[in-house]
């Protein structure tokens, strides 16, 4: 596999009260990463920078080797999907939605979809669970539907990438689980690479085979989950005591939080 596949080099973006600078990292094609940090770190400045609503102050971002200012929007769009915490879509059907993702394929004066975009809007509704609602309005579904939704239309895109900024906030364990089993089924049998903001440590550990860690506006560490997940890392990171496991079953970390209360009792 390439490491180049997905490229930072050199990357800053942000605000005039905070920003990133000088960000550089890889990912290989078919890997399913995750960013995390504390709230305030950097992570969705990182997000809305690579995704374009934040201006490139300095650096580039790659895929496959090229740069995606140079690559119009419609290319872009065909080549990396996003799937953002909320889903704004409005009094539209699921369908309709879903539909949307394939408008990068469609030419200047296309008015109407084509068999082929029905084929796959509905392919991807059934993988993703919500072909049963494809007839309600968005706004009828509940929150991990319309995630699973947002997820089809991004699907739709056939995207090479897919981002994805919190796709678990708001949600109950079981939409969390359910979203993100889908998510690693993606990963495995269609070798999409997914990049993913997150905050539970937990999900990201059990999920991801690469975590990118942010502190104040920088990358402290990447690497495996049993690499970057150590009570002296998190510790350091978050300031929070933290105990560490393996998972039996995955081999994974898992983090237990550690109150106030029992550490004076210790």
């Amino acid at each position: 596999m390439s490491a180049n596949f997905f490229e930072i080099k050199q990357f800053s973006c942000g605000y005039p009260s905070f920003h990133l600078s000088d960000i550089s990292f890889s990912l290989e094609r078919g890997t399913f990463a995750g960013i995390i940090g504390p709230n305030g770190s950097g992570k969705t400045t990182l997000f809305r920078g690579i995704t374009g609503t934040l201006s490139t102050l300095a650096g580039e971002v790659r895929l496959q080797g090229k740069n995606l200012k140079e690559l119009s929007l419609q290319k872009r769009a065909q080549n990396i999907a996003i799937v953002t915490q909320t889903v704004d879509a409005g009094q539209i059907t699921v369908e309709d939605y879903v539909l949307m993702g394939r408008m990068p394929y469609h030419s200047r004066f296309q008015f109407f979809e084509t068999k082929r975009d029905y084929e796959l809007a509905q392919k991807y509704m059934e993988l993703t669970g919500v072909l049963k609602h494809k007839d309600k309005l968005m706004t009828e579904l509940s929150g991990g539907e319309q995630q699973r939704a947002a997820i089809a239309r991004a699907l739709t895109q056939e995207p090479e990438l897919l981002l994805l900024d919190e796709p678990t906030s708001h949600l109950d364990i079981t939409h969390q689980v359910r979203i993100l089993n889908l998510l690693q089924r993606l990963n495995d049998e269609m070798g999409l690479t997914v990049l993913m903001v997150v905050h539970d440590l937990n999900l990201a550990s059990e999920y991801c085979d690469q975590l990118i860690m942010f502190r104040e506006g920088k990358i402290f560490l990447q690497g495996k989950p049993e690499n970057v997940l150590t009570f002296e890392t998190i510790e350091e990171v978050y300031k929070t005591p933290v105990i560490t496991r393996i998972n039996p079953y995955s081999n994974k970390p898992v983090i237990f939080l550690v109150s106030e209360k029992m550490m004076k009792n210790r």
